[in-house]
């Protein structure tokens, strides 16, 4: 199963899409359009799952596609 990460950057200024945490995929100006975009992903790779991060990097939300 792949997982989809959304993490802001450092400063919280834009999110980022990240496939099994390796480089960012894309970054997005909000948290909405990112994960928005990381769902999309994840229901053209199911099974998949998508895990939101704050800014310490905890998962606070996740959901499988």
């Amino acid at each position: 199963m792949k997982t989809y990460s959304v993490a802001p950057n450092a400063d919280v200024s834009g999110w980022f899409v990240k496939l099994e945490d390796v480089a960012p995929e894309e970054e997005y100006l909000s948290k909405d359009a990112a994960i928005s975009a990381a769902e999309e992903m994840a229901k053209k790779k199911s099974p998949s799952k998508v895990q939101i991060l704050d800014k310490d990097h905890m998962i606070i939300e996740e959901k499988q596609y």
